[in-house]
């Protein structure tokens, strides 16, 4: 039986009537009261000093005479320029990507065994475990790097007999130091965001591998892992963030180590930048930080999601 025609004289108007529906957003004042708050809030703690900061980075300082009056004018690229023919920073950057490349695979594979061990049928204590690896989280970055500067520190570490003869403050191994103290405090908060993706994956998936005859380690690895990949992906992405924003750590073993100079890290260098003062070229600093970050970071999203596609 064929399908009853429809007129063409009523085409425009279900068309006009579905359109018309379209544009109709009910609320809008209730929308515009909760996205208002966020919306300042965002410009003024966001937007405004990234401005600030793009802004500042075109200024150059001009006295006249040796000990005339400051006065900033507009430089152009004056700033950047500075920024590239800077050793150290860049000699930072390398540090903290080299940082990076062996401390967050580490950092994130416990985070995964943790939540995996958490969402396991076999092991018993879920609650007390589950505590035990976020309460580094909540002690404060500086805390944690006083209380391990304190265990590396030969003279003072109650682990004499190691700290004795492996000096962990060393130029060689300071940096290592540090990415224990980054490893220690934030597995539990990496291994939570996983393990919450381990909880919203539907027990019948489960309960099917089993039917199969598949094992819990069989299950981790072809069920669960494959399925929380998005979480992993996250978590892996705030650590470059986070990589390359390293700042308190370093800040901290400068007490106890001379291995850590005021250009360790990209933001020990903006932080010493603009302790000078020089607060043009700390910004013009801050900004090609903040597009390097964006750019790899990016750029792992990207080369993540191209391999997920194939």
């Amino acid at each position: 039986m064929s399908a009853p025609a429809v007129a063409l004289s009523d085409v425009p108007t279900t068309v006009v009537r579905v359109r018309k529906n379209r544009k109709r957003v009910p609320h809008r004042g209730a929308i515009l009261a909760f996205v208002l708050p966020f919306g300042t809030l965002f410009a003024l703690f966001y937007l405004v000093p990234i401005g600030y900061a793009i802004y500042q980075s075109l200024l150059v300082i001009e006295r006249e005479g040796t000990f005339g009056k400051a006065t900033e004018v507009f430089g152009g690229l004056t700033q950047y320029i500075l920024v590239f023919q800077n050793g150290p920073f860049w000699t930072s950057i390398g540090r903290v990507l080299t940082f990076g490349a062996v401390q967050v695979p580490i950092m994130l594979g416990l985070a995964l065994l943790f939540a995996l061990l958490l969402d396991s049928p076999l092991v018993r204590g879920k609650k007390f475990f589950r505590l035990a690896f976020f309460v580094p989280y909540a002690v404060p970055g500086v805390i944690a790097a006083i209380m391990w500067g304190y265990l590396y520190s030969p003279n003072l570490s109650p682990f004499s007999a190691v700290t004795e003869n492996i000096d962990f403050l060393s130029a060689d191994l300071v940096l290592w130091a540090i990415a224990n103290v980054v490893t220690w405090v934030f597995v539990g908060y990496n291994m939570l965001i996983i393990y919450s993706a381990l909880l919203a994956i539907p027990t019948e998936l489960y309960e099917a591998a089993r039917l199969d005859g598949a094992g819990q380690l069989r299950i981790a690895w072809s069920v669960k892992i494959p399925l929380i990949m998005p979480a992993i992906i996250l978590t892996a992405i705030f650590s470059i963030i986070g990589t390359l924003q390293l700042l308190a750590e370093p800040q901290v073993f400068r007490s106890f180590s001379s291995a850590v100079t005021s250009t360790f890290t990209p933001n020990l260098t903006v932080y010493s930048t603009s302790s000078i003062p020089n607060f043009n070229l700390a910004a013009a600093f801050s900004v090609v930080l903040a597009l390097a970050t964006f750019i790899l970071s990016f750029t792992f999203l990207k080369f993540t999601q191209r391999k997920e596609a194939k």
